[in-house]
């Protein structure tokens, strides 16, 4: 018998072998994939340092930087380059720069808002008054889009709300959970009834101080995922997880064919993974975690020649509205970004499709995909320019949907787990899609395993 079982190599699941092993407590990862790390996929082509997952962290958000600091990366990071900080809109076939000085959907400077093409007078309007709104009582069971309308109306969803959360959650405004997605901004709304009350209060508080935006490490996030893998040291069982059992203070895992016996179990992969292997063992759990949906999301990177590429690239790329959209959800102009990411006589150009409203653009090949983004850069941005290469990489049902009713989902999800000693769930499904978020939950798991262990039989 082992003391833990880790089903799941990404972040989460590395997080919580890592955690275990600084507490003394041996692992075993079991993941099918040939590498470790999940969504976090970096490589380097042509001086171009290209993420196939995610990018970067928020790094307001402690549990990356802890980690970083843990395993001795702590000079790699590097910050967005937030002095050149502009996204763009697409709005009647124009980029138009997001207005300055905006939290989110919440304006807290006038006079941008006011002298912005991007929002209708009539939005700005209703953005002045919204200023006087009252708190009122809770109503709870809203959406993303129900709750920024009743703010700002519908153009603040179309035009700000959706293209901003497009690309972190590949979702549907009109479906997501605003207490689950944006529960800062519920907050704001509890204590003072305005949105741009509570913006301009949180922005006094935090002063004049603070650095980037984002942060990431210079040759890329699969960096920290080797570290801690390597930190680690799990005894990784290359398979697929297959079934679950539960015994008498055991937990059985099915790999390949075997069996493997253990003290306790992490369950760090997406939630209908761990749908499927709590059939026998929770059927009511496993009913609850499948209902939590995942979108399809898609990277194209896209390198050219900085002098051939025919754009200045001023900022950090555009979201494109799904009133707006073809196919196309976003681009970063990654050079713009972050230093250190793209040689001098490069442009990268990171490309995002996908989400909940267009899974079937993953059955696409390559070659379609690549003619597809570069048909759309050309309208948009006005580049023609041949590529010097292409990257193209695909996450099918990869990022969790927060739906409205998910905070009661999870509430009854956590309960039934706690009626199942020595179960841990881990992964972007529950409280966080962010890498911070994976690995604040995988460093829970092993804290609680760890206090577990200390406690006498």
């Amino acid at each position: 018998m082992v003391p833990a079982v880790i089903v799941g190599g990404g972040v989460s699941g590395l997080s919580a072998a890592y955690y275990l092993s600084r507490a003394g407590i041996p692992a075993t990862l079991v993941e099918e994939r040939p590498r470790l790390g999940g969504v976090v996929s970096t490589s380097t082509v042509d001086g171009c340092v290209i993420e196939g997952g995610p990018d970067s962290f928020l790094a307001a958000k402690p549990a990356a930087m802890e980690l970083i600091r843990e395993v001795g990366l702590e000079g790699e990071v590097i910050g967005s380059n937030d002095s050149r900080r502009v996204t763009y809109i697409r709005k009647g076939g124009r980029l138009i720069p997001l207005p300055d000085g905006l939290m989110m959907m919440a304006p807290t400077r006038i006079w941008p808002v006011a002298m912005s093409p991007l929002l209708g007078w009539g939005t700005k309007l209703r953005m002045g008054l919204e200023y006087f709104r009252r708190p009122r009582p809770e109503a709870p069971g809203r959406s993303v889009a129900e709750f920024v309308a009743a703010h700002y109306g519908q153009e603040a969803v179309d035009y700000l709300a959706e293209p901003l959360l497009s690309g972190v959650y590949g979702g549907d405004p009109a479906k997501l959970s605003v207490e689950s997605v944006l529960p800062r901004f519920v907050e704001m709304e509890r204590k003072h009834g305005s949105l741009t009350k509570g913006a301009l209060a949180a922005r006094k508080g935090q002063g004049s101080g603070g650095g980037a935006l984002f942060q990431t490490l210079k040759g890329g996030l699969q960096q920290l995922t080797g570290r801690v893998a390597e930190r680690a040291r799990p005894e990784w069982i290359r398979g697929r997880a297959e079934r679950v059992e539960r015994g008498d203070d055991v937990w059985r895992v099915r790999v390949g064919g075997g069996w493997i016996e253990a003290r306790h179990l992490v369950l760090a992969g997406p939630a209908y993974m761990a749908a499927e292997l709590m059939r026998d063992a929770a059927p009511r759990l496993r009913e609850l975690l499948a209902g939590i949906e995942y979108s399809s999301s898609m990277t194209v990177a896209l390198g050219y020649d900085r002098e051939k590429l025919g754009h200045p690239q001023n900022g950090f790329g555009f979201l494109v509205p799904s009133r707006e959209r073809r196919r196309l959800v976003a681009c970063t102009w990654v050079g713009t970004k972050f230093s250190h990411r793209v040689a001098d006589n490069r442009a990268l150009l990171r490309c995002f499709l996908g989400g909940a409203g267009d899974a079937a653009i993953l059955g696409e090949s390559d070659d379609a995909v690549v003619a597809l983004v570069r048909g759309e850069i050309r309208e948009i941005m006005g580049v023609s320019a041949e590529p010097l290469f292409a990257r193209v990489t695909r996450w099918p049902r990869s990022m969790a949907q927060y739906l409205v009713g998910h905070a009661a989902r999870l509430r009854e999800i956590e309960a039934r787990v706690k009626e199942l000693p020595s179960l841990y769930l881990a992964g972007n499904g529950y409280r966080g899609i962010g890498i911070p978020d994976c690995i604040q939950l995988g460093r829970e798991a092993a804290s609680r395993i760890a206090a577990s262990s200390q406690q006498p039989a």
